[in-house]
């Protein structure tokens, strides 16, 4: 994630969706056939670049608004079967600034799930202390990186927490940001800075540099990447030969792409995505990423989300309006869920993820 942006430009939009969503009460979802802008409010719109997203986005998508009100939304997963004591078929996401977790559900509507979610002290002054990423590991439980706490934890199917790594070597982390799962149970994360009180200068800081991750099934941590100014979202490829991060850089704003090794170390990393000229007049920096089946990125930054082929082309753009923080699949497969500042939204899509 990228810092929470201040609550004045999302005043206009919350006047303008209030007529029509009220967050302590959503309504179900509509059928897969209805027009979304008959039940739900919209907002944004698609933009078409290549051919090719004609193939993975219908002509007739659109950006449903599903909750709204949230301080910064992050971290979107997907429960499914809601295996580990999880509930089915819900969507757990992050609101940072407010330390919580929230659920929300096609025929309940919206809840909130865990309170504090990534800081547990008496106190504390950063902005962000919260949980951020969240991913659903190869036992059906629920990650967290963690902010306040510094540290990546496992929520136990009886309910409590579990640090599954809260250092390097003796130092501790700065604030876990994003994570995801290898099918050999190892979980690769990005710990940039963000979460401290004084982010990248923060006294607290005990280790020089923002890494990329992993903690190995046996619970021993790697330093793989220390090159990355602020890494953040992260994600596999479908074959897992590969390792998307994005970097939330002002002065390099990109994504960068690493080989994974057979011991799942990292190669050196090449840029996958420049979007730098995209920020010159688009708002939102690179940040969280998901990968359909195909092998297309489905990447937050500058306008939205934007839908990158394999071998680097820009397919097209799901233009929120927004500075849009993370994006996941869910439901059948064959939609996207994405956290966009205060909103939760939707779209449906051709293609699926993995």
């Amino acid at each position: 994630m990228q810092p929470a942006p201040s609550r004045t430009r999302r005043g206009a939009l919350l006047a303008f969706l209030a007529a029509f969503l009220v967050v302590a009460h959503i309504p179900a979802a509509p059928p897969a056939n209805a027009a979304a802008s008959s039940t739900r409010p919209v907002v944004g719109q698609i933009e078409r670049l290549d051919p090719r997203l004609d193939a993975l986005v219908p002509a007739d998508a659109t950006i449903e608004v599903l909750a709204m009100g949230f301080d910064w939304a992050e971290g979107p997963v997907w429960t499914g079967a809601g295996q580990a004591g999880l509930p089915a078929d819900s969507l757990l996401f992050s609101d940072v600034p407010q330390n919580q977790i929230h659920r929300w559900h096609a025929k309940e509507g919206l809840s909130v799930f865990m309170v504090p979610s990534g800081f547990t002290g008496p106190a504390t002054s950063s902005r962000e202390p919260g949980s951020n990423g969240l991913a659903i590991d190869h036992l059906g439980r629920l990650l967290c990186c963690e902010h306040g706490d510094r540290r990546v934890s496992v929520l136990t199917i009886g309910g409590g927490k579990r640090t599954l790594a809260d250092n390097w070597q003796g130092k501790r982390f700065n604030s876990p940001n994003d994570l995801v799962v290898h099918s050999s149970g190892a979980v690769y994360f990005t710990d940039p800075a963000y979460g401290l009180p004084k982010g990248f200068n923060d006294p607290s800081r005990e280790i020089d540099c923002c890494g990329v991750y992993r903690i190995q099934p046996t619970g021993v941590v790697d330093l793989l990447c220390d090159s990355m100014t602020r890494p953040n979202g992260i994600a596999l490829s479908p074959d897992e030969k590969k390792l998307y991060v994005a970097q939330s850089d002002p002065g390099e704003p990109v994504w960068k792409v690493f080989d994974v090794q057979p011991d799942g170390t990292l190669a050196r990393g090449d840029v996958f995505f420049d979007a730098g000229e995209l920020a010159k007049s688009r708002s939102g920096m690179p940040d969280g990423l998901t990968v359909d089946t195909a092998g297309n990125l489905f990447a937050t930054g500058p306008g939205g989300v934007l839908i990158i082929a394999p071998d680097g082309t820009h397919l097209g753009t799901v233009l929120t309006g927004y500075k849009t923080a993370n994006c996941c699949f869910g439901e059948d497969g064959k939609t996207l869920f994405i956290t966009a500042d205060s909103l939760l939204c939707r779209v449906r899509l051709t293609t699926a993820g993995w």
